[in-house]
This record gives structure tokens, sequence and C-alpha cells, in this order.
């Protein structure tokens, strides 16, 4: 798989290194707007994701399963906190999805590259998760481990 899924990023600063390595060493991910369609984006992602060992918890109510496992509506349906929201869609919902990854109990939010939303970072922030936005889990997955095996 390589880092053509998901284009550099284009936010002038970029995230606190810190919260990259709390975010990727993670065990759980909800991946919301997960499609089950292997051409999309999201499905590559969180495809490199599962098979990097993360535990893929597919959010979309316009699917049935994604990637062998179960989708869920929406993240009020979850049983556990996730570690890390990880959010493939439009910046104009990524504010409800903060407040649903707020009450999820979930440690950090992470808005795929292309998606920002200062309103959506106040909201994560000021709950005490760490935010990433406009960066890919999975390009910061690949670069980190790149990194560790030099």
């Amino acid at each position: 798989m390589s880092e053509e899924a998901c284009p550099i990023p284009t936010s002038p600063s970029g995230p606190e290194p810190d919260a990259i390595g709390r975010m990727l060493a993670a065990r759980s991910v909800a991946v919301v707007g997960l499609s089950d369609d292997p051409n999309r984006t999201s499905n590559h992602v969180a495809g490199y994701l599962q098979d990097a060992g993360f535990a893929i918890i597919p959010i979309n109510p316009n699917c049935q399963t994604a990637l062998g496992q179960k989708c869920l509506g929406s993240l009020d349906e979850l049983k556990v906190p996730p570690d890390v929201v990880l959010v493939f869609r439009r910046s104009e919902y990524t504010p409800q999805v903060a407040q649903a990854a707020v009450a999820a109990k979930a440690k950090a939010l992470w808005l795929q590259t292309g998606i920002h939303n200062a309103e959506a970072r106040r909201i994560a922030e000021n709950s005490g998760l760490d935010y990433i936005e406009d960066r890919c889990m999975m390009v910061e997955h690949m670069r980190r481990r790149r990194n560790t095996s030099k």
C-alpha cells in the first residue's frame, strides 16, 4: 500500500509529535465514514491500519459490514470507548462527530487529510482529547515505521 491514497497535508501547522505518537500507539480505532467499497480511501486506510494490528470499528449507517466487521450506525452504539475516532466525513459534519467522540469517551479525534474544522478542534481539545486534523493516519504510521526501521 502506498501513501498515494492520502496526499500531503494542506494545513499550515503540523500536529504535536507526542499526540501523533499516542494515537499511533492506540489499539482501537472507530472509523467514522468507513466505506465498504475497496476503491474508497477510507477502506484503503482502514484496511492498512487493520493489517498493522489496529482493531477497526466501522461506523457508517449506510453499510452492513466493512473489512469483515459489522458496521455500527453511529458512535453512540459503541459498547467500549475507542482509543481514536478517525473521521472520513466532510468538514462541516465534524463538530457533531467531535461531540459524539467526547460522549463515547474516546481518547483522541483524528480528521483525515483534507478535513479540518475549528469548532471540532475546540470541542475535542476542551474535552481533553488529543486532536489531529488534515493528516493521514496511514501515512503517519508508515512514516513512523520507516523511521524506526533505519
